[in-house]
């Protein structure tokens, strides 16, 4: 489904993610682990084209994604707050994008509804702009609001940061309901999460793909003691 081919990317002469051939097939849930600066973000950026490589490209379905915007319509993500509208209420925000899918009100009400327990009675129905709610609280936002259509496939960049140990558990729960027939790619920089969730993990380091394992008890061992240095 994806495809990073010869991809080098370079700030000043210094290159930050240099993957020569990354594949992840349909319907794998994907960790991207790696110390900061290890090139988790630049990756996910590359390919959701929100900067250009300075060599090579990403293909999504085999399209280049920076020549064509097909992949647009099945694809979500959540990388930060930024992404959000904060003058608009959590509410707002969840049926400005649902009109992007030209979802009903019903529609839109019943799913955000069904994460109720993730909420936590904090975010639904309080009167109160996003860019006032606590940072768990605005990544809740974000993480419900990149579900919204049904998108075939989601990119998560730290999703469990900012969230206490209970909505933590809460997420990967979520996270696993929700990859049944969906591609999901999810970075972290907590190893621990990242086994809960995905059945595939990918190690970068200063922006090369050292490790690229199906997750077991074995490979889990090997990457903790990677790691372990």
């Amino acid at each position: 489904m994806i495809s990073f081919n010869n991809i080098k990317k370079s700030y000043n002469k210094v290159t930050v993610l240099d993957v020569p051939q990354w594949t992840i097939k349909k319907g794998e849930t994907v960790g991207l682990v790696g110390n900061n600066g290890a090139g988790k973000t630049t990756a996910f950026s590359l390919l959701l084209d929100l900067i250009k490589a300075t060599e090579g490209n990403v293909t999504i379905e085999g399209e280049d994604v920076s020549m064509d915007e097909n992949w647009k319509t099945f694809t979500s993500s959540f990388l930060d707050e930024s992404y959000l509208i904060d003058f608009l209420t959590p509410d707002e925000y969840f049926n400005f994008i649902g009109s992007l899918y030209n979802l009903n009100q019903a529609t839109i009400d019943e799913f955000v509804g069904g994460y109720s327990e993730f909420f936590n009675d904090e975010i639904i129905g309080v009167k109160k702009y996003i860019r006032d709610l606590s940072k768990g609280n605005q990544k809740k936002v974000g993480l419900i609001g990149s579900l919204i259509g049904n998108p075939s496939l989601v990119v998560l960049d730290e999703p469990f940061s900012n969230l206490d140990p209970t909505s933590q558990i809460r997420l990967k729960r979520l996270i696993r309901e929700a990859a049944e027939g969906r591609t999901f790619l999810i970075s972290s920089h907590d190893l621990n999460h990242v086994v809960e969730v995905c059945d595939r993990i990918v190690v970068l380091e200063k922006g090369l793909i050292v490790k690229d394992l199906i997750n077991s008890e074995e490979t889990i061992q090997e990457i903790q003691d990677y790691f372990d240095v």
